[in-house]
């Protein structure tokens, strides 16, 4: 039978997906090799497993102790589960700027979660770095991984993805091309590929604010070249043990906007539904593009799975507050409109006949009953149309006794792509209060005008 004894044999020997829509107009074979099939989601499964195989065999952990880590999560989560097989503890110091996802999948699999600020050195003692080497001090059999400076992390690549790679392509690998964080993904891959083949080209993807690219250019580490990004997973403040520079062609810079909208794209036209690091890795080789031929096959690192980003990169409204996504919200067709366009609006006392000559003076469809300036009901031709019909003195009746449910009301900077599955055959407009308290309406035709500009 073909079974495997535990979790953690199932780490690695992981798809190499070929891209077809995003890449068409690249020269050459765009691949990705897609990590978040690994167990925990992401490519660290494999050096965090490697890291805790090597302390126990050097005995700096014993049975029942405790792993301390600073992780953005994916580290951890390896980690946690090689903890859950082996038996030992975990404490995580993290990030404030990480994903909550990412704290609470660590918490699910039973590890303690240490929340640091993100915005201090890497030698304050509030900094993620300190909290962890701190704790490893203080806890008896306790064992600080130290992804960062800790060789057995690149050497997880060198045993496993880099040989994966040359043989999930026979060899024919011309490009790996890969965020830069730690070092281990990298450096480790690059190392097995370069020894067999020297001419393979390794591109990291570094993102603004980290100080990797300057120092592989200049071996200057450059400490204004820091300052804070959104990506995550990828960038340094410092410089880990575990690069080796020789073994690394190019660093190319991607912006924290550009990365998380290409995230999106691969979800949307590739099917596959990846991390922030991997539209940061395929959007540093779309800038690169020129450098490609048509017999390149090319590698991209897709660490991890999109699962761990669905508040951010994910969600609309945190791209739009940040600026990064593009999209026409109903404030936008509303300023759209021009100044001094009120809201055609009537009281629950009003008649029939008084609603319906609105209707025909504004050229409308929908008019909601308001009390208070509270919207509480709604008026639509289509309903009064249906009602004249089985009552004719129904013009003289009260709006009160006629109208239909209110209008559903959303937020002022609502994306127009959601206000279209609210409104429909049954509810003809949505509402919206502005930052004055004054409401606005959206009708079906709104929608499609400002959809279709």
């Amino acid at each position: 039978m073909d079974i495997k004894n535990n979790i953690l044999e199932t780490i690695g020997n992981t798809p190499l997906i070929k891209l077809n829509k995003i890449t068409r107009d690249l020269p050459g074979t765009i691949l990705a090799k897609v990590d978040y099939f690994n167990p925990g989601n992401s490519i660290k499964d494999r050096m965090a497993l490697k890291m805790l195989e090597v302390a126990e065999q050097e005995g700096k952990i014993k049975p029942g102790g405790t792993i301390i880590e600073c992780t953005s999560g994916n580290t951890g989560m390896g980690l946690a589960l090689a903890a859950c097989v082996k038996g030992y503890k975990c404490i995580f110091t993290t990030t404030d700027k990480q994903s909550k996802e990412k704290m609470d999948i660590l918490k699910a699999v039973g590890a303690e979660v240490i929340v640091c600020p993100t915005n201090v050195d890497p030698d304050d003692p509030r900094s993620y770095y300190s909290v962890a080497r701190r704790l490893a001090r203080e806890i008896p059999n306790s064992f600080h991984c130290n992804q960062y400076d800790n060789l057995a992390n690149r050497l997880a690549h060198y045993e496993t993805t880099g040989p994966e790679l040359w043989k999930q392509t026979d060899g024919k690998i011309t490009h790996l091309v890969c965020t830069a964080g730690t070092g281990g993904t990298v450096t480790g891959t690059a190392m097995y590929l370069k020894e067999k083949n020297p001419d393979i080209q390794v591109w990291a993807i570094d993102v603004y604010g980290s100080l990797l690219t300057k120092y592989f250019r200049t071996g200057e580490i450059d400490m204004n070249e820091v300052h804070p990004y959104i990506s995550e997973g990828f960038g340094e403040d410092f410089v880990p043990e575990n690069y080796d520079m020789s073994v690394i062609d190019h660093f190319e810079q991607v912006t924290d906007k550009d990365g998380a909208i290409m995230a999106r794209r691969i979800a949307k036209e590739e099917g596959l539904f990846c991390g922030y690091s991997a539209g940061s890795c395929l959007q540093g080789l779309m800038q690169l593009k020129d450098r490609l031929k048509k017999d390149d096959v090319v590698v991209c690192i897709f660490h991890d799975h999109g699962s761990r980003y669905v508040a951010k990169i994910y969600n609309d409204q945190w791209m739009m507050e940040r600026g990064f996504l593009d999209v026409k919200t109903f404030k936008d067709i509303v300023n759209g409109r021009g100044a001094g366009k009120k809201l055609v609006s009537i009281t629950p006392d009003h008649t029939v006949a008084e609603a319906v000559e609105l209707m025909k003076r504004y050229d409308i469809e929908h008019i909601p009953v308001v009390r208070d300036n509270s919207p509480i009901g709604a008026i639509s031709e289509s309903g009064l149309f249906q009602k004249v019909f089985s009552d004719p003195d129904i013009r003289t009746a009260t709006v009160s006794s006629v109208m239909e449910s209110s209008f559903p009301v959303v937020e002022f900077n609502t994306p127009i792509e959601k206000l279209r599955t609210l409104i429909n055959k049954d509810n003809g407009a949505v509402l919206s209060k502005d930052e004055a308290g004054n409401y606005h309406i959206l009708t079906k035709y709104d929608v499609i005008q400002a959809l279709g500009s």
